[in-house]
């Protein structure tokens, strides 16, 4: 096959990531903040209104992991790879501008028959004191490398309660959503080139998962987390079909009758097609 499965278990070389404020500023607004109201969202999208600290989103955690100098995986076509899972713990609310140290390792290379799933888990910490900052884990899922013979994986459960859900917030996508993440760090063409697009299959370019993963953690702060990026603890979720850029997207929260700092959520397009499911928010208390 073409993967390489020697990488499962060896820790990449560390590898320290600074951003700026300018960075987290760009980041919410490719996630979308500001979009219907521009001044409803100015502790993210500003550094210097009257009366407002600068915060940061929780989920621009994902981004600071991923300057652990990624690995060549194999020799496969890289338009057969689709982003198939994402999560994160914090640890503490990230600052707008720092530094963390961050190591990631390939935990596991599963079969899943048409293709590979390829699982990926990352540590940031703060690179003078070496506390923890964020836990992040991701999976990835290669078409037409499956059918080596190796183990699926595990198996998660996940179920929504059989009720209404308890938030649901609605977000517009901007027709060019896609041209402004990319400024974030992912230049894959397939958000941008409408040929690579053909290449993997869809009409035309598609959103970042990772942007949908952004303006669903966006809707779960301010509707579970009353806009505090602190009480944020975790978010997870599955991708599981294609966001086009434009789109809407509803995500809808249904919070834990036995622990209500957990909430599971789901989120679909307009015409009711799942894009993330197995979703799920976990808070910390409110002091």
């Amino acid at each position: 096959m073409t993967l390489d499965h020697s990488l499962v278990g060896e820790p990449s070389e560390p590898v320290v990531r600074s951003w700026t404020s300018a960075e987290t500023l760009l980041y919410a607004v490719a996630v979308g903040a500001g979009l219907d109201d521009p001044t409803s969202e100015l502790a993210f999208t500003t550094e210097n209104s009257a009366g407002v600290e600068q915060r940061v989103l929780p989920t621009f955690a994902v981004l600071v992991t991923q300057a652990a100098g990624r690995r060549r995986l194999g020799d496969f076509d890289p338009a057969m790879l689709v982003h198939a899972e994402q999560s994160f713990t914090a640890h503490r609310p990230l600052p707008p501008a720092g530094s963390v140290r961050v190591t990631s390792t390939v935990t596991g290379i599963y079969d899943k028959g048409s293709g590979a799933l390829v699982v990926s888990e990352t540590s940031a910490v703060d690179p003078d004191s070496g506390e923890p900052v964020a836990d992040v884990r991701s999976a990835a899922f290669i078409r037409g490398e499956g059918g080596f013979g190796g183990e699926r994986g595990p198996r998660a459960t996940w179920t929504l309660p059989d009720r209404k859900p308890d938030q649901s917030v609605t977000y517009q996508t901007r027709p060019e959503q896609a041209l402004l993440y990319r400024l974030c760090g992912d230049r894959n063409p397939l958000h941008s080139d409408p040929v690579f697009a053909a290449r993997a299959g869809f009409e035309r370019p598609i959103l970042h998962g990772l942007c949908t993963y952004g303006v669903t953690g966006r809707a779960l702060l301010h509707a579970f987390a009353d806009s505090d990026p602190a009480r944020v603890a975790s978010v997870s979720g599955r991708f599981s079909s294609p966001v086009f850029p434009g789109e809407s997207l509803t995500v809808s929260g249904w919070t834990d009758e036995d622990d209500r700092n957990a909430v599971s959520f789901r989120t679909t397009k307009d015409d009711g097609t799942v894009v993330i499911d197995h979703g799920r928010l976990t808070l910390r208390s409110q002091h």
